[in-house]
Parts: structure tokens; sequence; C-alpha cells
């Protein structure tokens, strides 16, 4: 739950630092404001690959590879954006409420096995035993 938490609070707040540069008239906030929000988006990309091991334990290449695809296509979105909106501040802005909206929807991220954010139960986790033999505490003391 926590990485969840923290993947919507890290897209929340990076969202809102893309809406605050759309908006920057001088150059040494702007370029202080892109440092931050380029350690919010490193923080939520590890905070993504942080979940991927636990949406398929079977498969954690394919659904890696899945996530890794995203970067790409976002990339070709957004470039499309900046091409076809009349104003460059159009773009971020899209761009600030698209991640946003992501950020608020990974709430809804449930994955098998774990309580979600908003619904669901925890499974409590399989117990091994280990059975008591005397054999340990013998060769401990015949060392001895």
């Amino acid at each position: 739950r926590g990485r969840i938490l923290w993947q919507g609070a890290a897209l929340v707040i990076e969202g809102c630092l893309i809406l605050i540069f759309a908006h920057m008239s001088k150059l040494w906030a702007a370029i202080l404001l892109l440092t931050v929000f380029s350690i919010l988006v490193q923080a939520a990309e590890g905070s993504t690959y942080g979940i991927v091991p636990y949406v398929n334990p079977g498969a954690p290449g394919a659904v890696s590879g899945i996530v890794g695809a995203g970067g790409p296509t976002g990339a070709v979105s957004f470039g499309l954006g900046f091409r076809q909106l009349a104003k460059t501040q159009h773009a971020y802005i899209l761009m600030g409420s698209v991640v946003i909206l992501s950020g608020f929807i990974s709430v809804l991220i449930n994955i098998n096995g774990h309580r979600g954010i908003c619904c669901g139960k925890d499974e409590e986790l399989p117990r091994i035993t280990i059975p008591n033999t005397g054999d340990v505490e013998k060769d401990v003391e015949n060392k001895a």
C-alpha cells in the first residue's frame, strides 16, 4: 500500500509542478522548478518498478516490458500535443493534467493478495513450520 500511495503522491506533485512550469516567466525559477520536477519524475518511475513484481509474480519481465513501453508512448503522445496545440503552454497544461489524473487513478491499483487503497483485504501469508528435533542441541553440547 505504501508504494502505491507514494506513487500517487509523486505523480500528483509532479503534475502540479508541470502546471506551475507552464506559467513560469523567469528563467532561474523555471530551472529550479525543473530540477525538483526531475527528482519527482525519477521517484515516480522508481515507485512504478517497485510495484511491478507484485502485478504478476510469474512473469515480472513481461510486466516490466509493458510498463517500459509506456514511456515512449507518452513521449510521442505529448510530442504530438506540443506540435498540434496552438500554444506550448497548452501542451504543458495538458501534460500536467494527465499526470495528475494518473496519480489519482493509481490509488485504484489492486494487487492480488494485498489490500488496495480503496478496497480489498490482505490474504494471510502461508506459514512454514520447522520441526523441533533435539539433534541440533545434542550437536552443540558435544562441541562444547
